[in-house]
């Protein structure tokens, strides 16, 4: 963990949400005129579209569990060290991951690779949206090297039907190949994913008031007034949080327990700003601090 070269990492599963975090953070960041290296966790990955492809089949072959979640799967020994150069001298390496066909024109290469690694721009901290942020086995603790630890967990059927609706909608696959992946992923899901929400400092989990009880059937994505967020601080007194303004800045929010405030699901950005704006504040002061000492 440093003070002159914060690392702030947003950790989540693949259709969790986590972009609408990451959409909090960049008003955050403009407000603050902060200058963020941002790091996509796909840009970790190990193989290529191709060689995954590959990979995944012959781990079915060979009855192995293997899926995007998996350790071996991803380069979380780069990530590890990235978090800890960064920390220590604000330095490290990144790439991008090829997502788009604006972004294979852009960058010249196709969809599902990586561009070569080049190095970090200065930048005033590091900010990591992806699967494995707070990721721990018995070889890399890439948690420990984060300063801000932030989890975005919708109840599992929620996450399935976000998935489902994504990657049919925006990726070219059928339903039928989407539940063959989280099927293919579930192990992962509990071994690597789950745990990492037990060491985030700040867990946002959204909870629908509708019936989601057969996510492989469900014909849209309740929105944000069809749920409640669940907020949950894991040390209340790492970041002094004042829950009664909390409670007066949102409408209809209350406490559910003396570490968790609920929040109706239209808020969820607004709750996120509220509760993040200070506490970078806080951050950039010390690192200020910190580089002019």
């Amino acid at each position: 963990m440093s003070k002159k070269h914060p690392v702030i990492a947003i950790t989540g599963s693949s259709g969790a949400g986590t972009t609408s975090v990451k959409n909090a953070f960049k008003h955050i960041f403009k407000r603050l005129r902060i200058n963020p290296t941002v790091i996509e966790g796909d840009s970790y990955h190990r193989y290529d579209r191709v060689q995954m492809r590959e990979e995944i089949k012959k781990a079915l072959q060979e009855r192995r569990h293997f899926s995007h979640f998996s350790p071996e799967a991803n380069l979380l020994d780069e990530l590890e060290n990235l978090f800890k150069q960064y920390g220590e001298n604000g330095t490290g390496r990144l790439r991008h991951y090829i997502h788009s066909l604006a972004e294979e024109a852009h960058f010249k290469q196709p969809v599902g690779t990586c561009t070569e690694w080049e190095p970090i721009p200065a930048s005033d901290l590091l900010f990591y949206e992806g699967l494995h942020g707070a990721v721990k086995t018995d070889t890399v603790d890439v948690a420990r090297y984060a300063d801000l630890l932030i989890g975005v967990v919708p109840i599992v059927n929620l996450e399935w039907i976000q998935k489902i609706h994504r990657d049919t909608a925006e990726r070219g696959y059928n339903r039928d190949e989407v539940a063959e992946t989280i099927l293919r992923r579930m192990y992962d899901y509990v071994n690597v994913i789950t745990p990492q929400f037990s060491r985030t400092d700040i867990n946002f989990q959204r909870v629908p008031t509708v019936d989601t009880s057969n996510p492989f059937t469900a014909r849209d994505v309740p929105n944000a007034d069809e749920s409640f967020v669940v907020i949950r601080f894991k040390d209340m007194r790492k970041f002094n949080t004042d829950f009664p303004y909390l409670l007066s800045m949102l409408h209809d929010s209350f406490m559910s327990r003396r570490n968790t405030i609920v929040v109706p699901g239209g808020k969820m950005g607004l709750a996120m700003e509220i509760i993040f704006m200070p506490i970078i504040e806080k951050m950039m002061e010390a690192r200020n601090e910190a580089r002019n000492n």
